[in-house]
């Protein structure tokens, strides 16, 4: 029995069903399709609980959190009481500012009406959003609303100021408001009026959290029908970003004191009943300080999320149950077999569709605070900074999913991945992630041994101006004014001279590559390699990107294998695999939509390839990519590989963002976190095995301690000293212009390895001079 075995069925169907399987059974069948939806991951939400105002209009039976205005002094907090809360988090780590509030006390009590009127507002939710937007203005942590019944005008009213919002359905029951029931004299527990709020959060694309409260008095099978409404409403609007299934725990002082506990059979029975009905792919919560000695439990059950957990604030909702604390939260999830991870207020799904449910406002705060997941990154750590690196253990404890091991085995056997196996190797995380490390250094030792490559070799980049508007490049000049440095355009005599001083210094390549000058055609190439040939008539030289060999091609109107053969003979060496980035036109559209597409970039390798010119390939990740483009990227260099064989090795750039353009615009990730840079190494390792031996790290990007881990992860290249990097540099990158000789052997050493001088081509030069 799987998730998609009910939907097929109608109410009465289901909870026979449900009924009818033991609960062993159901369990397990919740827990199977919850891996294949979520992995070993288990998400929590680190945040600071604020409550704006302990009135409602509401009299729940079982609620201590709502309280009369005798009891609270102040009707709301105050706003620099509301910014106090909020610092303490961000001080501590937080995220999320959840905020929590009764509904409309206004209606109910006259000194809420008149304390709004004092501060200026005529309704609760005008004072919530100054407060939300305040918490979003002078800290980092992103709002989460839950206000209670709100409108279509009060959706939209809030939305720029909150990336997600919630509302607990707790129940379709509507006897349960009938006299005696909890929810009597509590006109916004109504479940029609519920639903049509939750709908109403739909209509304006705001990513939402929902849920059941199980044990006031329902039945299995009106448990059942409340989650086919959030079914339902799923369906229509695709914005239920998680599902809380919030067991009943009865308080002193209410009226259902009394009550009995919901036992534990029916809480895990109810999660399990959820994640078939909702399917693999919905988040489902369960409060962790209300089940603190269940947990593994819970997360047989199919719970892959613990909601919000607070170092800094107690539950206000649920006082007497303490958070558990996050160490000891971390280590019980790991007893189940899986990996807490943090997440944000807004579910990653969400986050990695910020044109979709995000208002402009947020967008930029979202986008550079995730990962690829949506998850946030919280190492600090960003490629071409000089940050430390965070710890990197190879070999952690912990079972590998039994996803991840038959990926592997594939890779042992020789397959070609799909892009839905690769995708999931790029989700891969702690034992799995390690696994996916550990079988590419295992790769790289079979293929190349425990040497370290690297050439010696010079950038010149002859020009930064470009024709071209490439989001990511923050190198490029559109003109000859000053933009993060001044423009320029080496004449063929300073070229000549920078190749002769590499060939004396004891280079054996020259990279040569530059913008789209707008007076550049195909013969200023040819000019180029023609001034480095008199110059260092032995230097390789490594020249010129797909991009402008079509620009030089079109220019003189010839074809590419009539303009490729002239470069060939006028001594072009190699091609570097640059203007690549991301080879999906997806991306390209949105990264660089006037450049060369998917097709023409492998069009260009294609035909060098087959004139016996041989190039590098790259990929540069991290900005408003996803797993899948990077899946698509390696399959199609891996095919063309298999076609040419003309690839000679494989060189993951991740985003340098600082100075990036798209980023300054915020329209951007702030790079991979350290764990796609990585995983990024291993998995071209594991894809392109066979094919292309090589792999290599940027110490320009990773830094060296980036790079020495990188070799402990299927890395076997660390690429050229470059002497004079300008490219990264101009983006903001801080690890140097220069990889000397002395220092690629510590990064070599640090990794367990010894370090050799290589060609361009990877051949073996016994004796060179010390750069």
């Amino acid at each position: 029995m799987s998730p998609a075995s009910f939907t097929r069925l109608a109410l009465d169907e289901i909870a026979q069903v449900l009924d009818g399987m033991a609960l062993p059974a159901l369990l397990a069948a919740s827990e199977a399709a919850t891996l294949a939806g979520f992995g070993p991951l288990v998400t929590y939400s680190r945040k600071v609980f604020i409550p704006l105002t302990e009135l409602c209009r509401d009299v729940c039976h079982y609620c201590t959190f709502a309280k009369t205005p005798k009891r609270v002094g102040r009707a709301y907090l105050a706003l620099d009481q509301v910014l106090a809360i909020a610092r303490a988090g961000e001080a501590a780590g937080c995220r999320e500012a959840l905020f929590t509030l009764g509904d409309k006390p206004e209606l109910r009590f006259a000194e809420a009406g008149a304390e709004l009127a004092d501060m200026g507002h005529a309704t609760t939710l005008e004072y919530l959003r100054e407060a939300a937007a305040l918490v979003l203005a002078e800290t980092g942590l992103l709002p989460h609303l839950n206000p209670g019944l709100m409108d279509d005008a009060d959706y939209a009213a809030l939305r720029p100021v909150s990336p997600s919002m919630g509302l607990m359905l707790e129940t379709t029951a509507s006897r349960l408001s009938d006299k005696g029931g909890p929810h009597h004299g509590s006109p916004d527990k109504l479940p029609s009026a519920r639903i049509a709020a939750i709908a109403a959060a739909g209509r304006a694309r705001v990513p939402f959290t929902t849920g059941l409260l199980i044990g006031i008095g329902e039945t299995r099978r009106e448990r059942v029908e409340a989650l086919l409404a959030i079914r339902d409403l799923h369906a229509e609007y695709g914005h239920i970003q998680e599902v809380i299934i919030q067991n009943f725990c009865p308080k002193p002082g209410t009226k259902m004191a009394g009550h009995p506990e919901v036992p534990l059979e029916e809480h895990l029975w109810t999660i399990a009943a959820a994640r078939m009905i909702l399917g693999s792919e919905m988040s489902i919560q369960a409060p962790p300080n209300l089940r603190p000695d269940e947990l593994v439990a819970l997360i047989r059950a199919g719970v892959n999320d613990w909601g919000g957990v607070s170092p800094v604030t107690p539950d206000h909702v649920n006082p007497e149950a303490p958070w558990p604390h996050l160490d000891a939260l971390a280590e019980t999830t790991a007893r189940a077999g899986r990996i807490m991870r943090e997440r944000s207020a807004i579910g990653p799904a969400y986050a990695q569709e910020p044109e979709t449910w995000l208002d402009p406002a947020l967008r930029t705060a979202v986008r550079r605070m995730v990962d690829g997941r949506g998850l946030p990154v919280v190492d600090g750590w960003h490629p071409g900074t000089d940050t430390a690196v965070p710890e990197f253990e190879p070999h952690p404890g912990g079972a590998v999913s039994q996803d991840i091991a038959a990926i592997l085995a594939e890779v042992d056997r020789g397959a070609c991945l799909s892009e839905r196996q690769i995708v999931r190797l790029f989700e891969a995380d702690g034992a799995d992630a390690a696994a996916v490390m550990l079988q590419a250094d295992r790769l790289r030792q079979q293929v190349k041994g425990d040497e370290v490559t690297y050439v010696i070799n010079r950038n010149i980049n002859y020009t930064n101006i470009c024709l071209y508007k490439c989001g990511f490049c923050a190198f490029s000049k559109g003109g000859t004014r000053d933009l993060r440095g001044p423009a320029y355009n080496l004449d063929l005599a300073e070229v000549a001279r920078r190749a002769a001083e590499a060939w004396s210094r004891g280079a054996t390549e020259v990279c040569l590559q530059g913008g789209i000058h707008p007076h550049y055609d195909g013969n200023t190439y040819l000019s180029v390699l023609a001034a480095v040939k008199a110059a260092a008539p032995d230097i390789h030289i490594h020249a010129f990107s797909p991009l402008e060999i079509s620009h030089g091609a079109q220019t003189l109107g010839l074809s590419l294998r009539e303009y490729l053969l002239q470069l060939q003979a006028a001594g072009l060496s190699t091609l570097p695999g640059t203007a690549a980035e991301i080879l999906d036109d997806e991306v390209r559209d949105i990264i660089c939509a006037d450049k060369v597409n998917t097709a023409e970039w492998l069009d260009v390798m294609r035909t060098a390839h087959g004139i016996g010119l041989r190039s590098t390939a790259t990929i540069m990740f991290g900005h408003v990519d996803g797993y899948r483009h990077w899946a698509r990227h390696l399959i199609r260099i891996r095919d063309l590989q298999a076609e040419t064989g003309g690839f000679t090795e494989f060189v993951p750039l991740p985003f340098v963002h600082m100075e990036a353009p798209i980023w300054r615009k915020g329209l951007a990730r702030s790079g991979p976190s350290h764990r796609e840079a990585i995983l990024m190494h291993s998995i071209a390792r594991l894809v392109f095995h066979g094919l292309i031996d090589n792999i290599q790290a940027s110490w320009v990007k990773l830094g060296a301690d980036g790079a020495a881990q990188a070799l402990r992860a299927g890395v076997n290249d660390l690429g050229g000293v470059l002497m004079d990097e300008s490219i990264t540099r101009a983006a903001g990158g801080q690890n140097g212009q220069c990889f000397d000789v002395a220092m690629m052997e510590t990064v070599a050493s640090a990794a367990q390895r010894t370090a050799r001088q290589r060609t361009t081509l990877y051949g073996v030069i016994e004796q060179y001079e010390n750069a």
